[in-house]
């Protein structure tokens, strides 16, 4: 399963990039208003880290809105993903990118169908969102099996982002359930090597070498 970052921000895409293990960014409005820069600017940034695929997300709501802005969007890098909310004017507009060799990945989608007209207008990945669906007391995680399963059954190339990603149990299901990608927030990542065995274990080993130094020593006056 390939490991994408939802962010725009520039330290923590460097701190994962750093860690050899990051395939991707996703970025939406809401994240790239954070950083209170131009989001033209922020993008640009971003792609010169990161060379796998980057989202970039349309603020418009009809098709041809949708289009113009993609069009702008991917001349800032070849590797820039279109990110199209998962509506019908998003499936005309993924449609017609598509025939463009524009890569999308429609997002906001909470239901098996959305993602199975997703994949049938073109798009390259489709982004159901798992914590938003438990904030609300619905199974998020059932809805990426549903996708896998439909996906499976047809032999469908679009690839599945786990999104909403909350916590590192959320991260681990994506992965068994087969989704191709998680995207997730640097403050999770970072809690994904996290164990307390292992530091207890590198207490150990340190304070067993400390031992040894100081034994060594006394040997030695």
């Amino acid at each position: 399963m390939k490991l994408f970052i939802d962010t725009a921000n520039l330290d923590d895409i460097k701190k994962a990039h750093s860690y050899g293990v990051l395939d991707g960014v996703t970025t939406n409005p809401t994240l790239l208003s954070k950083e209170g820069n131009d989001p033209l600017e922020q993008l640009k940034k971003i792609v010169e880290i990161v060379k796998g695929p980057v989202s970039a997300e349309v603020t418009s709501l009809d098709k041809e809105g949708m289009v113009k802005e993609a069009k702008d969007l991917v001349k800032i890098a070849s590797n820039i993903v279109i990110k199209v909310p998962c509506t019908t004017e998003g499936l005309a507009a993924t449609k017609e990118l598509s025939q463009k060799n524009i890569k999308t990945n429609l997002t906001l989608c909470f239901s098996p169908s959305q993602a199975l007209l997703a994949a049938k207008s073109g798009a390259s990945f489709i982004s159901p969102f798992i914590g938003r669906l438990d904030d609300i007391s619905a199974e998020g995680m059932g809805l990426v099996s549903d996708i896998r399963l439909i996906y499976d059954n047809f032999s469908i190339k679009t690839e599945i982002i786990a999104a909403s990603i909350r916590h590192p149990l959320h991260f681990i299901d994506a992965a068994r359930i087969g989704a191709d990608i998680a995207t997730v927030p640097f403050n999770v990542i970072d809690k994904l090597m996290n164990h307390p065995l292992t530091e207890k274990g590198i207490d150990r080993f340190l304070q067993d070498w400390q031992k040894l130094k100081e034994k060594l020593e006394s040997g030695l006056k």
